[in-house]
């Protein structure tokens, strides 16, 4: 089928054209009928007048049509300065019902996307789909994907695809899922970490992958999914957790620009949200010294066992912080105790090497140097009590392996922090949780 989109119609007038997309109403008056049309551009008014001979079958047909069917329209597009769908009109020659909407009632009123109806919009998500608010959510999210693998290319990174279905639990141990493999035991990954790292023992150099990432965690907080897709990255022959910091905020701001480029009008239209591009280096600051900025500057008060890590109101406080004291939207906290961080950081004076990476709120990464030192690296596993589950992984390292780091980031929940949407699950095609396996 040859055809146009809606959002390119003003480039037709007087041109006869075909376009397509689902039925969102129609009126049928004593003269003229209407059908407002939708693709996944925009609107068009499609008009046809009663009293025309031609038009007689098209009549019939528009009579008995049904909301959310499909149909292919071939037709003028006219100027229609009274008609509030862009000024002009699509006057039909040809009208086909492609598919037929068998209820004249959907289970949803898909215009509405209210929260408190949530579970029952996911239920049906492909027809809550069909709500421009709830799919422009994955345009946007497909251009951030699109900006962060472009930036990277750039740079020389591979992209590759590594295994989900693994013979070990990785990185903790704990919080995977387990998977009948034959006559064993298989466990969906928790992340590429392992995989990403041997790349770097291979001698790839920069690589990253976009995949999904599975978490068994009973847990129901608007920020959380069983599985979500994970965009990772890892790079060699670097001197410090430093260099991983600035490829990140480097990475981030190219990604915003381009989507801000894109879709900045739309999003603070639509969504509410500016798309705010970072201007300048991503402030930096030990958790220690955070905690006591949040407690004289706004009276925060946690014990010292919860300082050990960051709680989430003070994730919170800490964009506070961030805006009020540096006016990023942006801030790194690094130095977190050893009993937080994974084994395979590398330590200098016992100190992890990493950060996380605070947005508008809310913790987006966990990035560090790797430890590459076989010896090392067999020690700090030692100590967590993992050096048998994580053998296989301990051999990518007898052999030679560079300095090396690297990070993960969300795609979901940066999409939800991007487009202050409420909830992860509005973040995710489909949702996966603790209570959700379907559809």
């Amino acid at each position: 089928m040859k055809r146009v989109y809606i959002d390119t119609l003003d480039q037709h007038y007087d041109e006869e054209v075909t376009v397509a997309g689902f039925v969102e109403n129609v009126r049928d008056l004593q003269w003229v009928q209407f059908i407002v049309l939708r693709d996944t551009t925009g609107k068009v008014q499609i008009t046809i007048e009663k009293s025309e001979e031609a038009n007689k079958d098209m009549v019939e047909l528009v009579a008995n049509l049904t909301n959310e069917s499909t149909i292919t329209v071939t037709g003028k597009v006219v100027e229609a300065p009274k008609v509030k769908m862009g000024g002009k009109e699509l006057i039909p020659s040809n009208i086909t019902v492609t598919s037929t909407s068998a209820a004249t009632e959907l289970p949803i009123n898909i215009k509405d996307h209210d929260a408190s109806l949530l579970d029952a919009r996911l239920d049906y998500r492909w027809l809550d789909l069909r709500n421009p608010y709830n799919s422009n959510i994955f345009k946007v999210q497909s251009k951030l994907v699109e900006a962060m693998r472009e930036f990277l290319y750039q740079r020389n990174f591979v992209e590759i695809h590594t295994p989900k279905l693994i013979g070990a639990a990785s990185e903790s141990g704990s919080e995977v899922f387990e998977v009948k493999y034959f006559d064993r035991l298989a466990y969906l990954a928790q992340s590429p970490q392992f995989y990403k790292q041997m790349a770097m023992s291979a001698g790839m150099d920069r690589i990253f992958e976009v995949g999904p990432v599975f978490r068994a965690e009973n847990s129901n907080t608007n920020r959380h999914a069983t599985e979500f897709t994970g965009f990772d990255i890892e790079f060699s022959f670097i001197d410090s957790y430093l260099e991983v910091m600035e490829l990140e905020e480097e990475l981030l701001t190219y990604a915003l620009e381009k989507v801000k480029a894109s879709y900045g009008d739309m999003i603070q239209e639509v969504y509410g949200q500016e798309v705010v591009v970072p201007t300048g280096k991503f402030p930096r600051i030990s958790l220690s010294k955070l905690y006591q900025e949040l407690e004289q500057r706004y009276g925060y008060q946690v014990s010292d066992d919860a300082k050990v890590d960051l709680t989430t109101e003070a994730e919170k406080l800490s964009y506070q912080y961030a805006m009020d004291v540096y006016g990023s939207e942006f801030i790194f906290v690094t130095d977190f105790p050893k009993d937080k961080r994974a084994f395979y950081h590398m330590r200098k004076e016992d100190v992890p090497q990493g950060y996380d990476l605070i947005w508008r709120g809310v913790e987006i990464t966990t990035g560090a140097q790797r430890e590459h030192r076989y010896e090392e690296l067999k020690k700090q596993a030692e100590e967590k009590g993992l050096d048998q589950d994580v053998q296989f992984y301990l051999e990518f390292f007898k052999y030679g392996c560079p300095p090396h780091g690297g990070f993960g980031l969300g795609v979901d929940r940066l999409t939800m922090l991007l487009l202050g949407i409420p909830t992860i699950k509005e973040g995710q095609f489909l949702f996966r949780g603790p209570n959700r396996l379907n559809p």
